[in-house]
């Protein structure tokens, strides 16, 4: 066969004038005439397509597609609203809810059972004052619609201070709430009773060992002291377990930060500053309080007037003896004659 065919054949597509003809000018095909048109089509054709997948995307993204961005921004936060008042003692779904909610933020409501009982109240007492900053002699046991609209939307407690420790402890003495935080996540929000600020004259029973008993056995004396629990800056160094008798009285589990002054379980843990000093907690929280802190972890104790540096580190007012009152080991005081056993101030 003719070699221009050969090539043709063995696919040689290269144009040649000869093989083509003399009347034939391959630079003026139809193809290289319409080159230019098809072009413009193509890039016509690309911008409608990129239009439309575009506008497709957004759809998408709005009806709840792949975007998590978008999506978090845009979807309502999904609640259930609370259709009565919760009251101390009622049951039901809608107190489950709540103490699950009080334990995703931190604050203890006790056993998650469905029942408004005493530790839950507790926990909502802290709720109110810290986040809802609600004064403390006006915190109440009941749980509104509005409350909880407030706690299913509220974000996590952030601490005030960066410590020089993993965890540390923020005690707000104007709100009466206690926060452990390890690092910047609050591990434990907790409704508290600090010291009254009053004097008091009482009879007190001391353990041995602590402050004020060096005998091996149990003594009963009289103090007087100043119920105060003083800010600035402190740290844990020393702690005991089970029920301790002091002079600042009964101690569950106490963890120590300032002398004599202690974070403890108490039975009682009212609404106001109750203590001689000390920081009560619920006897349910101070089962497991001593394991969230370690020796030498931070305390800062704010009182809402200065911050805890300008206070730096000062001592607790130091109690006297009750001139009135003989110690004994006995369990029964002798006081002296004419003396009382209470002095109130």
């Amino acid at each position: 066969m003719n070699d221009k065919f050969d090539n043709y054949y063995e696919g040689d597509f290269e144009y040649d004038e000869d093989f083509l003809g003399d009347d034939v000018h391959p630079v003026q095909s139809t193809y290289e005439r319409w080159r230019p048109a098809l072009v413009a089509f193509a890039v016509l054709i690309t911008v409608v397509a990129f239009g439309v997948l575009a506008s497709d995307s957004q759809n998408e993204s709005a009806n709840g597609g792949s975007d998590s961005t978008l999506e978090q921004t845009t979807v309502p936060v999904v609640t259930v609203p609370l259709t009565r008042t919760i009251k101390p003692g009622m049951k039901g779904d809608d107190v489950l809810r709540l103490q699950q909610r009080l334990s995703a933020m931190r604050f203890d409501p006790g056993p998650q059972d469905g029942v408004y009982g005493q530790n839950t109240v507790q926990a909502v007492w802290a709720f109110q004052k810290l986040v809802m900053q609600t004064p403390r002699e006006r915190a109440t046991d009941e749980v509104t619609p509005s409350t909880w609209a407030i706690m299913e939307t509220a974000s996590l407690v952030t601490p005030r201070r960066q410590a020089d420790s993993p965890s540390h402890v923020e005690i707000y003495l104007p709100e009466q709430v206690l926060v452990v935080f390890k690092g910047a996540e609050p591990q434990l929000i907790t409704h508290i009773s600090t010291g009254s600020n009053e004097k008091w004259c009482e009879e007190v029973t001391i353990d041995p060992g602590q402050d004020g008993n060096n005998t091996a056995k149990q003594i009963k004396q009289g103090i007087c002291g100043e119920a105060i629990t003083p800010p600035g800056i402190f740290y844990f160094y020393n702690r005991h377990t089970g029920m301790r008798e002091s002079k600042l009285g009964s101690m569950y589990n106490p963890v120590y930060f300032n002398y004599g002054i202690a974070i403890h379980g108490a039975i009682l843990v009212p609404l106001k500053p109750d203590s001689h000093g000390c920081v009560r907690i619920p006897m349910s929280v101070a089962r497991y309080f001593p394991a969230l802190v370690k020796y030498g972890d931070r305390v800062y104790v704010f009182d809402g007037i200065k911050e805890p540096e300008e206070y730096g580190s000062p001592v607790p007012p130091f109690d006297k003896p009750d001139p009135n009152y003989t110690t004994t080991t006995s369990s029964t005081i002798a006081p002296k004659p004419g003396a009382t056993t209470t002095v109130v101030p």
